[in-house]
């Protein structure tokens, strides 16, 4: 009998060692990026019974002895299971939680905060993917920090008596840097300094670094313009060697040049452009013939006349990609004995262009066209307000031939419309700035025919060069090239889109070929109106990204079947990529190595994101700088974002775009509903959505971080503030 129910006993002791075996390995498999001590295991798993928790360290000590789990050398241990993994990019969203973007996952994967492993925004890392959900996105944790995205943050620092810290100005990096005393390269207190990482976090360990470059004192303009520079590795100034270089380069044109080119010198030519522009990289020349129809040029900028393949001048163009236009001065492309000088195709003045000629007829068709260098002189520059001028009164210099210009790029854009290209006219700000940077006023910049004029020019050029080489060569095996590609919208963003609008009342087609003309009449409906910006913004960010590519695809944007960008290569390296090319296949030279340019088309690609980052950071450090000067004072606005941790609300006035926090909201505790976009009171059922019209007052707004802000104010309330 004693010896059936000893059986009995140590059959149960197996079960439960079993179940706990189980349990153990499973725990420590599911969180594969932590390690337990015995005690922490027994804490986690919470048995009431004595006799489970007895167990654990005997279960724990024979799983790792046969493998299923290991020890390190503190004595804690960890989960033996490889978990599936996915390689990305972090976005550190907020505090809280970070998304690891995939380049080939079709969702990013959630991230909570304690499951980053230290990984900051930027860095590259392996990501383990869990069994549950957030939401829609699979969530995961950080086996593995692969590669940091910077070793350098730009921030303000501050002093205590015995060390220093660097808070940095990116919103996404939350935690402070800290510094050695002795590394702090004589900045003060609350000066904008560049701080190089010497020690990333750890377990027990803050992010530290050293100061290697001092700014200035933060909320200064030129600090603060420098700090957005070295947040997108912006460079300074040009390298002695490159500038030196450039001022090697001769300004004459000698005869033997002029002689291998189409002479234009004496066919009137002009330039449009802002008027506070120092590079004029694009003229145009007007010919009436004597059938009637009216030869137009697009003279370009002949830059790979002066910037030649090999040469440091080449290298810093292509390491830098573009020009960026920064709120208060530009970061060029290329020096400025280049870029204001040699290749400005200033008046009166014998300058080297590359052109596209066309013969049109009076309804804006081509009727002839050639491509090739030429040699122009312009005999006038006209600011966008000078050509409008002339446009409307048909007086003054050139008024008729610009009024017939207009009619003919009338013509142009009317036909790419009809043809299913897409109204995007989003509405930029411009800042009215004093002789320190400070922002005097923010207003709308104002599109006229003079603007549409040119670019209707210049869009015709860029296609017609594109199709030229495209058909170049028959047969599927196409000359490489580089082209301007854009890819019709995702069918899911665009449905989401299309539901926003409904809420303003616009109703959308979103069947594949409607969706350009149901977008056209959306824009016009629009125009005007108070969620004008903001459903312009959401439609765009529904649209694919326009990218360079080797690839002949077209561009939906445009309705155009191929398309290239030509017209700038003062300011764009894929321009000079275009030009070198056309000339090689002018000159009846095969094709070029597709892998090589594919690979500059896609650091182009790179180098254009970057640039337009550091434009928008700069615009809204002055937007927020701007904000902060005003009184106590009521904006009408417009809920443009809703995310779990506040809304998004554009002010109409200014096109200032601040964040009501949910902790602020006190009247209600309100609830996040993400499928819908937007927030619902739990009691007082009030609700906030993408589109609605409110009231808010500015709370606070951050510089260094680029915030602004905002509080709901009630209409019963408003008189407080008048």
């Amino acid at each position: 009998m004693s010896k059936k129910r000893n059986k009995t006993k140590s059959g149960k002791a197996d079960d439960i060692k079993q179940k706990l075996a189980h349990k153990i390995v499973n725990l420590l498999n599911s969180n594969i990026n932590r390690a337990y001590t015995v005690s922490q295991i027994t804490k986690k798993l919470g048995f009431r019974r004595k006799d489970y928790n007895r167990e654990i360290p005997f279960v724990v000590n024979l799983l790792e002895k046969e493998g299923k789990i290991g020890q390190l050398s503190n004595g804690s241990y960890k989960g033996n299971h490889e978990p599936d993994f996915v390689v990305g990019k972090v976005d550190h969203v907020n505090q809280r939680f970070a998304y690891v973007i995939t380049p080939d996952e079709e969702e990013d994967i959630y991230v909570a905060a304690k499951d980053l492993k230290y990984a900051m925004d930027g860095d590259t890392v392996r990501v383990g993917i869990k069994d549950k959900k957030h939401g829609k996105h699979r969530e995961g944790f950080v086996l593995e920090v692969e590669q940091h995205g910077k070793d350098q943050i730009v921030g303000r620092i501050e002093f205590s008596p015995r060390f220093a810290f660097v808070i940095p100005d990116n919103r996404k990096i939350h935690q402070d840097i800290f510094i050695n005393l002795n590394d702090t390269s004589g900045a003060t207190h609350n000066d904008k300094v560049i701080v190089k990482i010497t020690q990333w976090p750890s377990d027990d360990k803050s992010p530290e670094g050293e100061v290697i470059r001092v700014l200035g004192k933060a909320g200064d303009n030129n600090a603060e313009i420098h700090s957005i520079m070295a947040e997108f590795d912006l460079p300074f100034e040009f390298p002695k060697h490159v500038e030196e270089e450039a001022e090697a380069i001769s300004d004459k044109i000698s005869k033997k040049e002029i002689e291998a080119r189409k002479d234009f010198r004496d066919v009137l030519t002009f330039t449009i452009d802002p008027a506070d522009a120092k590079d004029f990289d694009d003229a145009i020349s007007y010919k009436p013939l004597d059938n009637g129809n009216i030869e137009i040029g697009v003279h370009i900028a002949d830059v790979t006349h002066y910037v030649l393949p090999g040469t440091d001048l080449e290298k810093e163009a292509y390491d830098r990609a573009t020009s960026v236009y920064l709120v208060d001065r530009t970061v060029p492309m290329l020096p400025e004995k280049l870029s204001n000088g040699l290749c400005s195709l200033r008046p009166n003045e014998d300058k080297l262009t590359f052109a596209a000629v066309f013969e049109m007829d009076e309804n804006g068709g081509v009727i002839n066209e050639w491509f090739g260098r030429t040699v122009i002189h312009s005999d006038r520059r006209f600011t966008y307000e000078d050509a409008q001028e002339g446009i409307e009164s048909g007086e003054g210099d050139y008024g008729k031939e610009l009024q017939t210009l207009n009619a003919l790029a009338k013509k142009l854009r009317e036909r790419r419309f009809g043809q299913g290209a897409v109204n995007f006219e989003t509405t930029e700000v411009k800042f009215k700035l004093d002789e320190n940077g400070k922002p005097l006023g923010v207003f709308p910049k104002v599109r006229k025919d003079a603007h549409k004029l040119i670019e209707e020019f210049m869009l015709m050029a860029n296609r017609q060069v594109a199709r030229f080489v495209y058909n170049k060569k028959k047969g599927e095996e196409k000359l490489t090239f580089v082209y301007r590609t854009h890819d019709y919208p995702d069918p899911e963003k665009i449905d989401t889109f299309a539901t926003f609008a409904r809420r303003f009342g616009h109703e959308m087609q979103t069947e594949e070929q409607a969706i350009s003309k149901s977008l056209n009449k959306l824009m016009t409906n629009i125009e005007g109106k108070p969620e004008e910006n903001v459903l312009m913004q959401l439609a765009i960010r529904s649209m694919a990204k326009a990218k360079y590519t080797t690839e002949a695809m077209g561009h939906f944007g445009l309705a155009f079947d191929h398309y290239s960008h030509f017209t700038s290569p003062i300011r764009r390296y894929p321009d000079m990529m275009v030009h070198r090319l056309l000339q090689k296949y002018l000159d009846g030279n095969k094709s070029a190595k597709k892998e090589d340019y594919e690979e500059k088309c896609v650091h182009s690609s790179e180098r254009e994101k970057r640039a337009a980052e550091a434009e928008r950071a700069s615009i809204k450090y002055k937007q927020v700088e701007f904000m902060s000067m005003v009184e106590d004072k009521v904006f009408d606005g417009i809920i443009s974002g809703v995310t779990e941790w506040g809304i998004f609300v554009e002010i109409v006035e200014t096109k200032c775009e601040g964040m009501v926090r949910m902790v602020d909201l006190k009247d209600d505790y309100y609830e996040f509903d993400e499928k819908n976009y937007r927030v619902i009171g739990r009691k007082n059922k009030k609700m906030y959505e993408l589109g609605g019209k409110v009231l808010v007052t500015v709370k606070n707004t951050d510089i260094d971080r680029r915030t602004i802000d905002l509080e709901f104010v009630d209409e019963k309330d408003k008189f407080f503030y008048e």
